[in-house]
């Protein structure tokens, strides 16, 4: 049995992490089905957000060689992180437009469409309000 630790995928600073509360305009974004500390006020309905890349052929071929090779392919990471993050990006505007500050049960899903990468983000938009003044911030919600 090897000592050497998994080799954690590379994250290019181009495509930040949108979960973070001051990335979204203020939209609180959570996978979970509510938001300690807070009461959903109104149910604003299913919002969704869903972006196709394609692949360039030089990508590609360089994707098949190190396929042969083995390890990540780290152009292709990069390209489902921005497409994770457009995707999210589109739910904050939907859940914006229809007057909400907060998606939860947030998901995603992605898969290949013949040579295309889909990737799409849903959830429930709604309207949110604090009630527990005591209660702890969600880690997103701090500021770094």
């Amino acid at each position: 049995m090897s000592n050497k630790h998994a080799e954690v995928a590379h994250i290019p600073p181009e495509v930040s992490d949108l979960h973070c509360f001051t990335e979204t305009g203020g939209v609180i974004t959570t996978t979970m089905f509510d938001i300690p500390g807070y009461k959903v006020v109104k149910v604003l309905g299913a919002v969704y957000g869903l972006t196709v890349r394609s692949r360039n052929w030089a990508a590609s071929l360089g994707m098949v060689a190190k396929s042969v090779i083995g390890g990540e392919l780290k152009w292709f990471t990069s390209m489902l992180y921005s497409a994770r993050n457009d995707a999210i990006s589109r739910v904050v505007e939907e859940t914006t437009a229809r007057g909400g500050n907060a998606v939860i049960c947030l998901r995603f899903e992605s898969g290949d469409m013949g040579g295309f990468a889909q990737c799409c983000a849903y959830g429930t938009a709604a309207i949110v309000e604090k009630i527990d003044p005591d209660s702890e911030p969600a880690p997103q919600l701090t500021t770094h």
